[in-house]
């Protein structure tokens, strides 16, 4: 078998020039660790309307490293179980496991300020790439990473394995941590999180830090970086966009079934003062998950071709309907939560204020809520009690 050492030189080089590669240390990692020994059994492509298997054995090897040296994320799970090797051609599919594109993981990675001795935590091990990024500085011992799914565990304890670390891999829910490995300088987390789990707080050292990605969308949600007190609470900011597959236990079920038996009884109706087209933006989405914790923005197309958008927040029976008719919609709302009062509030309060970007969200963690706001303007801020 081929050495791809040139494949991993030219990966280092791409992502240095992407200005996400800075530290000798990652790109040393990067030069080292073989990427494709951690896609086994294959991969999944996207073609659109289907998935397309792709595995080593079906294909040359020159191809096979191209994908593996791509900057690009690639599925490897499909619907909780589905694998390439499983499948003889083309399948469909929700995607459940990935290796994330590496401009993600090396600046996550960057992100983590680590130095040599320090105690990591991983949530979500996937393929085991990262984890073995970060092997390779720390030493196998300091590298403690959850995955919830026991295949995609095995797979990856093995591709460790093979490639000379054997670190703690631990087959369990991430949200609670690790606490026989506790304590940890950082936690990381692969996946995105509604919420800061305060379990990671409690099993991080005081003045280390938690990395991880906050929303439940698959859009707008922010990479949240936070530093824990010696009191217990834990202060940072959202420093940039990030996306990631939602933890397994916090994910939400889809809305199904008929739409209209949903909103059939509103409590209001009124002209919407912003479109809910809007929320195709990656900071009011943002902005709306932080004003309407829970809620799922759902599009839906009528037997005539009409465009229908709601936001649902099944645990609250709450809704907001918006009527067809352009960009001056009218809203109706139904339950106890007045959904898109909240979220149009604060996207007009974001307006008003010049609309900051992402990064000047900040927050601060308690046992019992999590705090969010921009300095920008007193509206601009959102509290969510944990009871």
């Amino acid at each position: 078998m081929n050495d791809s050492a040139p494949e991993r030189r030219r990966l280092a080089g791409l992502l240095a020039d992407k200005g996400v590669l800075t530290l000798p240390w990652l790109r040393a990692a990067v030069e080292s660790v073989p990427r494709e020994q951690f896609l086994n059994p294959g991969v999944f492509l996207d073609e659109g309307r289907a998935w397309r298997p792709i595995t080593p054995r079906g294909t040359t090897r020159e191809e096979w490293l191209r994908l593996a040296y791509s900057a690009e994320t690639l599925t490897t799970q499909l619907d909780g179980h589905l694998t390439a090797d499983q499948c003889g051609g083309p399948v469909t599919g929700v995607p459940t496991s990935s290796s994330t594109d590496p401009t993600t993981v090396a600046g996550m990675i960057e992100s983590l300020d680590l130095d040599a001795g320090h105690r990591v935590l991983e949530i979500g091990t996937g393929t085991g790439y990262s984890t073995a990024l970060m092997c390779h500085y720390l030493g196998e011992d300091n590298v403690t990473t959850v995955e919830v799914d026991p295949e995609v565990a095995a797979r990856a304890d093995a591709a460790l394995e093979a490639a000379g670390f054997s670190t703690w891999t631990v087959t369990g829910d991430g949200l609670l941590g690790h606490p026989r490995r506790a304590p940890f300088d950082r936690v990381i987390a692969t996946c995105a999180v509604r919420r800061i789990p305060y379990a990671w707080i409690r099993q991080t050292k005081p003045g280390g830090s938690i990395l991880a990605t906050i929303g439940s969308w698959p859009y707008g949600t922010g990479l949240a970086k936070v530093t824990v007190n010696e009191d217990g609470t834990a202060e940072g900011r959202i420093i940039g966009r990030s996306s990631f597959m939602q933890a397994r236990s916090q994910a939400a079920a889809p809305v199904a079934g008929d739409l209209s038996a949903r909103t059939a009884y509103a409590d209001s109706e009124r002209q919407a003062k912003v479109s809910p087209l809007v929320l195709d933006e990656w900071m009011p989405a943002f902005l709306a998950q932080l004003a309407a914790p829970g809620a799922q923005f759902v599009r839906a197309t009528t037997s005539e071709g009409v465009q229908l958008l709601h936001l649902f927040a099944p645990e609250r029976e709450s809704f907001a309907e918006f009527l067809p008719g352009g960009e001056g919609r009218r809203v109706r709302q139904g339950g106890p939560v007045p959904l898109w009062d909240r979220v149009e509030r604060s996207v007009v309060a974001w307006q008003d204020a010049g609309a900051p970007d992402i990064g000047t969200v900040r927050l601060r963690v308690t046992a019992a809520s999590h705090l969010y706001w921009i300095d920008a303007s007193p509206a601009l801020r959102w509290e969510h009690r944990l009871a």
